[in-house]
């Protein structure tokens, strides 16, 4: 991750402000670099999720607009690593590693960066906000609107999937069916599913910090690194 990227000196607190920083994340990238990649999906993602938030489609838009807040940070806190990548979160280092590498392709490094952020950051940043709310992950409408996000997302993928493909690609068939070949045990709803479960996991263990830490250690990016072979 370059030390030359943007990343905001406080966290940020809305959802605009977090689109408005991925924006800028967006700019200062060359397109083919391996976090543009991913941040394009995020950003689009993060959009629809802002669309929603004021238009009655969660049952409770206070907790998810702290949720994704949260969330969001902890993307710019791995990013603000940028200048020292031993301190690159070890689910994020896979990304980081990689995302100038030729032969790995946009969409695998936007999925690679989509499991680090939703197998690593997602049950902090649920964790987090259920504690900031002082709410827990199994009361009210906290998971069904969890899931309503799956909606958003299933809509999404595959358009962004596309998007990263670029005309060339497209006109090779093996080559992407050998990308497809290598993406297709992995998805995001998957990926959520088992976040939500950590995430019940991290809640049980938040007040013993040896044992989160511990727990922490087990959110690991083997996932990531299989998503970035040179295919």
């Amino acid at each position: 991750m370059s030390a030359t990227l943007p990343v905001p000196d406080t966290p940020v607190v809305s959802v605009p402000a977090a689109i408005t920083q991925m924006e800028a994340i967006a700019a200062a990238l060359p397109a083919a670099d391996g976090l543009a990649c991913f941040n394009r999906m995020y950003l689009d993602v993060t959009q629809q999720v802002n669309s929603q938030l004021g238009q009655g489609f969660f049952a409770d838009p206070a907790f998810m607009t702290q949720l994704d807040v949260a969330f969001a940070n902890l993307y710019f806190a791995a990013v603000g690593t940028a200048g020292t990548p031993a301190a690159v979160p070890l689910a994020w280092r896979p990304l980081a590693e990689a995302r100038a590498v030729a032969g790995i392709e946009p969409v695998q490094f936007a999925l690679a960066g989509m499991n680090a952020h939703i197998n690593h950051d997602l049950p902090i940043a649920m964790v987090s906000t259920c504690t900031a709310l002082a709410t827990a992950p199994d009361a009210g409408s906290h998971f069904a609107d969890y899931q309503k996000v799956d909606q958003l997302l299933d809509a999404a993928e595959q358009s962004v999937r596309q998007s990263l493909e670029s005309a060339a690609e497209q006109a090779v068939d093996r080559h992407l069916a050998a990308v497809a070949n290598l993406i297709a045990s992995w998805t995001i709803n998957s990926a959520r599913d088992l976040a939500w479960n950590n995430t019940l996991l991290l809640w049980a263990v938040r007040d013993e910090p040896i044992a989160r830490a511990l727990f922490l250690d087990t959110l690991t990016a083997l996932a990531s690194k299989m998503l970035l072979v040179a295919v």
